[in-house]
């Protein structure tokens, strides 16, 4: 057996590591098998050598998110136990956002991985793949997580409005009253990540904006965090005309699947376009994620395999 003692800096933030009733420590005795002791901000550790050290990963890591005040909770040091037992590192480089019910979001296939990261490091970049892929899902998880950060002062959630002709005028209520509807999987992310009350606040603040693809010309977009979702279903001079809404501090996340294009005629589609164009730009990232990435209902991916063996059969 080996013992290691980990003192933190703060008394206060090691009283939101510990948990309530210090539930957090009793959990990881549980799952590590170890005996663990405080004293005030001072903790003691008596185990096994793999496991101490996971321990004290864990620990140093999980703090760093008490120092922000925020309740650090089992299912903290659940995801972190997860995490590690997968191979990854300790700590949140894996996690996407934390909800507000304390559930980490990750990113779960290797391409999934991959997009995120292009996302973090560069400001455009294409996600193309088949539903289910967590396309838009993990698109608006790093938008929310940079609007709480505040490394954006707002989101804005743009989508072709097909179905509508972009007639939106025959509909009714305010402009995002008359694009909701086409919004609907970027608010039920939304909704999934944060509780109804704070959405509701960023939206009447402005910090979350909803638009129509065909009214942007002519904007400029600052600091902004923003995501055009069904990007298939827009035309070649709609998706250039976007593209160049890039302002200072901004990033823009397209996402598509181009086996599902609604234009009509031979219009080809601006994403199609784009994503040949645009693939080799440095600053420009293109990921094409596949049914591998599908983390739906496992039906999900069986129904997109169906459909693509019948389409190039017939």
């Amino acid at each position: 057996m080996s013992r290691t003692e980990i003192e933190f800096p703060s008394l206060p933030n090691a009283r939101l590591l510990y948990g309530m009733r210090e539930g957090n420590l009793r959990f990881l005795e549980s799952e590590l098998n170890l005996e663990i002791k405080t004293q005030g901000n001072l903790v003691s550790l008596t185990g096994g050598s793999a496991d101490l050290e996971c321990a004290r990963k864990i620990l140093v890591a999980l703090y760093e998110e008490a120092k922000t005040n925020r309740d650090i909770t089992v299912a903290d040091f659940s995801e972190q136990l997860e995490a590690m037992r997968g191979g990854e590192s300790a700590g949140l480089a894996g996690v996407v956002c934390m909800t507000s019910d304390h559930r980490a979001i990750r990113a779960k296939t290797e391409n999934q991985k991959r997009y995120v990261q292009a996302i973090r490091s560069d400001d455009i970049v294409f996600g193309v793949g088949p539903a289910g892929t967590g396309k838009t899902y993990l698109a608006m998880a790093l938008a929310v997580d940079a609007l709480m950060r505040k490394k954006v002062k707002r989101i804005v959630l743009v989508r072709p409005a097909v179905e509508a002709g972009e007639r939106l005028g025959f509909l009714p209520g305010d402009m995002a009253e008359k694009v909701n509807p086409y919004l609907r999987p970027l608010f039920d992310a939304l909704y999934d990540m944060v509780d109804v009350d704070r959405a509701q606040h960023w939206m009447s603040q402005g910090a979350i904006e909803v638009a129509p693809l065909a009214f942007m010309r002519g904007r400029t977009l600052n600091s902004s965090f923003i995501i055009l979702d069904e990007a298939q279903n827009s035309t070649q001079e709609q998706m250039k005309m976007f593209l160049t809404r890039l302002g200072f501090g901004s990033k823009a996340v397209i996402t598509g699947d181009l086996t599902q294009t609604d234009l009509v005629g031979d219009v080809r589609s601006g994403l199609a376009q784009a994503v040949e164009i645009l693939d080799n730009v440095e600053g420009i990232s293109v990921i094409r994620l596949s049914d591998r990435d599908i983390v739906r209902h496992p039906l999900v991916q069986k129904i997109v395999l169906a459909y693509e063996r019948a389409q190039k059969a017939g």
